[in-house]
């Protein structure tokens, strides 16, 4: 991308947010910032035991985000957040009006074989439903691209840094 931008690397869990976001970030050039690490411990808990967070929970969890977003605004960075609906993304926004999202898609089946495979992460694949009925694709008015997750991690992110730059085309 000719021009520094945050890009918010988002989709349901087990997407590969934390895996790509990093991979992204390094092909740019810029830093990346875990959005799980953004979390409370309260919420943490409340995904540990299998309990689907509310807008209420998320609230300040996407305002520390933007916060770090805001930091980054004409310098560029990569952060990981599911940003699932539109108003989280409004949200983000709001802090960093600049942002481009970058949405994680795949077949929920892949998506499933995936997280059961991850070892030590809160997230349970129990609350994938959840994610899946809570997402609202980005829509055309949204600065962003989709990029699907079938392949390795370095094919996902080629295919990510190509979208990413027709945007600037």
């Amino acid at each position: 991308m000719s021009t520094p931008h945050v890009i918010v690397v988002m989709g349901v869990a087990g997407t590969g947010k934390t895996t790509i976001g990093p991979l992204l970030a390094a092909g740019l050039g810029v830093p990346y910032a875990e959005g799980d690490d953004f979390h409370p411990a309260a919420n943490i808990a409340k995904m540990s035991a299998g309990v689907p967070l509310d807008d209420e929970d998320r609230w300040p969890w996407l305002d520390a985000i933007g916060r770090w977003a805001h930091g980054r605004a004409g310098l560029g960075g990569v952060v990981s957040s599911s940003a699932l609906k539109r108003v989280y993304r409004d949200r983000l926004r709001d802090g960093a009006p600049d942002a481009v999202f970058l949405h994680l898609t795949g077949d929920r089946s892949l998506i499933e074989k995936r997280m059961a495979e991850r070892k030590g992460h809160f997230m349970p694949t129990a609350l994938l439903d959840s994610q899946f009925a809570t997402l609202q694709p980005l829509r055309e008015d949204e600065a962003g691209v989709s990029v699907d997750v079938s392949g390795t991690p370095e094919e996902i992110t080629q295919r990510a840094v190509a979208a990413l730059r027709r945007l600037d085309d």
